[in-house]
């Protein structure tokens, strides 16, 4: 699973989408300063609302196009063959990937997340632990779309997978939305296949904490503790069935 993981670290360092993402992302970091600067509305939620989003959108754009062409690229160029002929399970080889692609996230994510805390700590905008918690799920919803993206790739193109991850990753922040045009229609098939599409999507809407950071100042902590479990809990069942299916996979040589 080592070797696996270390030649996945080596995909994504030569993949020069990865340094145009980060090019991209702290110049648009710099640009907030300035906006804050410029705008006539509060700048302090400018910069907050700014960083928090760019960090999200940027992630969310390298996972989509850059995590659903290695397992794409490796069936498509038939280095799988080579991989898997290897005493490897492969289970090994799905969660040898998974695990040091998070970890770059990871660590991209808390770079900049330092960066950001600083920039607060320099502009004197009070850190609450709401933006801390903001930071962490927004990793928690690139981990779910990082599963999610694996698990359709084991059955799906590359296209189609950006596609259907997007998808849902724009609806599980609209679920509210749904619910109520549900509850509007009054038709009871319509509310019940509206609430148990709650189960199946993704807990997007619930993790996205930065849109009301500058509205509420109290949470509970046990909301927290939820969403953070119920992310952990949905990402493993989707890693679960992503293994079934690939240990289902028949590669043609």
């Amino acid at each position: 699973m080592l070797n696996i993981a270390l030649n996945t670290f080596k995909e994504i360092v030569r993949n020069k989408i990865l340094y145009l993402i980060l090019f991209f992302a702290f110049i648009f970091i710099a640009f907030s300063i300035l906006l804050g600067q410029l705008t006539i509305w509060d700048d302090n939620k400018v910069i907050v609302d700014f960083w928090l989003a760019m960090i999200e959108i940027f992630w969310l754009v390298w996972v989509l196009f850059v995590w659903s062409q290695l397992l794409f690229k490796e069936i498509e160029w038939k280095t799988i063959f080579l991989i898997l002929s290897k005493p490897i399970k492969r289970y090994e080889f799905i969660l040898g990937k998974f695990f040091w692609f998070s970890l770059t996230i990871f660590l991209i994510i808390l770079l900049q997340s330092i960066l950001f805390l600083i920039v607060l700590y320099l502009k004197d905008i009070n850190i609450t632990y709401l933006i801390l918690f903001s930071l962490l799920f927004s990793f928690f919803k690139l981990e779910i779309i990082l599963s999610l993206v694996f698990f359709f790739s084991t059955f799906m193109s590359n296209i189609l997978t950006i596609l259907v991850s997007l998808s849902i990753y724009f609806l599980s922040h609209s679920y509210s939305i749904l619910l109520d045009m549900a509850n509007r229609s009054a038709n009871k098939i319509i509310i019940t296949l509206t609430k148990i599409l709650e189960l199946i999507i993704p807990p997007f809407q619930a993790l996205n904490i930065k849109d009301i950071i500058w509205h509420f100042t109290e949470f509970s902590y046990k909301f927290f503790l939820f969403n953070s479990l119920y992310s952990l809990i949905y990402l493993t069942i989707i890693l679960y069935f992503t293994i079934i299916i690939f240990n289902r996979k028949k590669f043609e040589n």
